[in-house]
């Protein structure tokens, strides 16, 4: 155990994670050859498309230091705020972190939430200025700031290009003098923590885990503790590129185990791997559950493909815990789920993995956030979904979730940004110069405020200058109100939105306008009307596809025209009585980006 290291790498994204990833790879001779690419760990086409990690990917490397061979277990880790969970994790099951900044760009929002979460567990944290090979680096600014945050000494910062490799073999030899080697008593009872699994339709469920003590050898017979299922250990190992079998592993090791699970619901991520004969004393703390943000319906296209859609959803939960989601059904889509996510891009994201993943298509509802509605009796309800909120009269007042949002940003753009969070019923609660010309404000807001499009807007603002971190503080009492959208007086339950009272009206007005342009023509008129309660605030009228019945009426008397119009106006009306409106996914889109 005196040989192993066990890291991850922290930074905000596009400082160079992945790519110093894919250059220790490299150097150890992990990676050779043909498997040696850009972002070898990001194994998801979308990631790569995207450029971004989406799933924390754990990897073992072998490297020589003077004659002794040590085994380093890398974690890359995400570094945008929606996947902030993953990173968690990573910290959780490692004795030391690789604080990533861009020697471009400086410290940013989620460098600094990042880190705080690596102090809070303790771990040894190496700072690492990459991208020195940039014309617009500021090594001496940005180093100023890596002291102020972390208080280290001006030489404990190593250089490097993880681009073209300078510096590599400094980051090798620090985390080898710098990060502990793992405590743990090989010779103990066997627990080992479970921090990520896979779906394969082979082998079944794939748990990765860390054992904390004790030793697993092959064909043993443990159990889960939360679960309390118990299995034989077909197949462990080590995560090399590829997965590689050995016959035991030991504490301090990060490795996977096969035991033909075939049911996603016997593997959680956070529990505790034991064995059944000498089992340990207490499962692993310090796992909490995530808590979802934001909720929006998810639907299969065609309703035959519900339970299609139920066992998707569980494989891909399986890959990602921070994806939660209960069974509900809608007026007008059918039965379906209720998701909780992370954030806008986690579900974004989700709905291309089922896409892509799963052959799955769905229709995702308007996100919103969870709200705390109290009764004029007093009873407190969870309200995750408009359409589940009791009558008006019923309701004494409703609390709406807020949050601490920190924007970093280049002092020139403060003022536009102060705007944009006010405009977002935000309240400014503080304002700290980094630097000259770096400021750090902080702002009190209502998550439902954030969730639509206030990132895109804030990063459009700055320039893409502004980084945006963000963490829940309470629920406070708001001044909101059920908007509704009728089509013909039907309500379409799944455009139903909760909105503050102040935006009510021009939300409703520029969603009828919106619904107007997506939804096609029909033989008879349509009326789009948004609504609260019963008063009407906003209405678009789409005009009927009309044949022209008077054609063939050349010359003669009035009456007869009138006639013709007169019966196809009845048609019409009785065409209107039990026709239904299709509403387009479009439109379902269209209101994330009203603006």
């Amino acid at each position: 155990m005196e040989n192993i290291r066990n890291f991850c790498i922290i930074a905000h994204i596009d400082h160079g994670k992945s790519t110093l990833a894919d250059r220790l790879l490299e150097i150890t001779g992990t990676v050779t050859g043909k498997d040696l690419q850009a972002q070898v760990l990001d194994d998801m086409d979308i990631e790569r498309e995207r450029g971004i990690t989406i799933k924390s990917h754990a990897i073992q490397m072998d490297y020589k230091v003077n004659g002794q061979k040590y085994v380093l277990n890398l974690i890359d880790t995400p570094g945008h705020v929606d996947f902030s969970y993953e990173v968690s994790r990573a910290i959780a099951s490692c004795e030391g972190a690789l604080l990533v900044v861009d020697a471009t760009q400086g410290i940013q929002a989620q460098t600094i939430s990042n880190m705080y979460q690596a102090i809070d567990h303790n771990l040894t944290v190496i700072p690492v200025l990459n991208k020195m090979d940039m014309p617009a680096a500021m090594p001496e600014e940005v180093k100023d700031q890596i002291i102020d945050l972390i208080g280290c000494k001006r030489e404990d910062i190593i250089e490097v290009s993880a681009r073209t490799g300078v510096g590599i073999q400094d980051v090798l030899d620090a985390i080898i003098e710098r990060v502990p080697a793992p405590k743990g008593d090989p010779e103990g009872p066997l627990q080992a923590l479970i921090f990520d699994s896979v779906f394969n339709s082979f082998r079944g469920i794939i748990a990765y885990y860390r054992i904390l003590n004790g030793t697993l050898k092959k064909g043993e017979h443990v159990k889960f503790v939360n679960t309390t299922h118990d299995y034989h250990a077909d197949e462990i190992g080590v995560l090399k590129l590829k997965l590689s079998p050995r016959d035991t592993v030991c504490a301090g090791d990060v490795g996977y185990i096969i035991s033909g699970i075939k049911s996603a619901k016997e593997v959680k991520v956070g529990d505790t791997i034991t064995h059944v004969n000498n089992p340990c004393d207490s499962a692993v703390a310090g796992f909490e559950n995530v808590k979802s943000m934001v909720f929006a319906g998810i639907y299969p296209v065609d309703a035959d493909d519900y339970e299609e859609l139920r066992a998707s959803l569980e494989k891909l939960q399986l890959n990602d815990a921070s994806l939660t989601f209960i069974p509900e059904s809608s007026a007008a889509l059918g039965f379906g789920f209720r998701g909780g996510f992370l954030g806008l891009l986690h579900m974004e994201i989700i709905q291309e993995r089922l896409d892509r993943e799963f052959d799955m298509d769905v229709i995702t509802t308007v996100p919103n956030v969870s709200y705390k509605v109290v009764t004029t009796k007093g009873e407190k309800l969870d309200v995750h979904n408009p359409s589940g909120l009791p009558a008006p009269t019923l309701i004494d007042f409703i609390e709406e979730p807020y949050i601490k949002a920190q924007v970093i940003t280049k002092t020139e753009y403060v003022g536009a940004i102060m705007n944009l969070c006010i405009d977002k019923r935000g309240v400014l609660q503080s304002q700290t110069y980094l630097t000259t010309d770096r400021v750090e404000i902080n702002f009190e807001m209502p998550l439902a405020e954030i969730v639509f499009d206030f990132y895109d807007k804030l990063k459009s603002i700055s320039k893409g200058y502004a980084s945006f971190d963000y963490h829940p503080t309470v629920y406070k009492q708001a001044k909101l109100v059920k908007l509704d959208i009728l089509l013909n007086g039907e309500q379409v339950d799944a455009l139903s939105t909760l909105i503050h009272f102040d935006n009510a009206y021009p939300f409703g007005r520029r969603m009828c306008e919106k619904l107007k342009e997506l939804i096609p023509r029909q033989q008879y008129e349509v009326a789009i009307q948004a609504a609260i309660g019963s008063k009407i605030i906003a209405r678009e009228t789409i005009s009927a596809m009309r044949k022209d019945v008077t054609a063939k009426c050349y010359g003669g008397d009035i009456s007869r025209k009138r006639k013709l119009l007169e019966k196809q106006k009845k048609g019409k009306k009785r065409m209107r009585q039990i026709g239904t409106v299709e509403v387009p996914q479009s439109a379902f889109l269209a209101v994330l980006k009203l603006d």
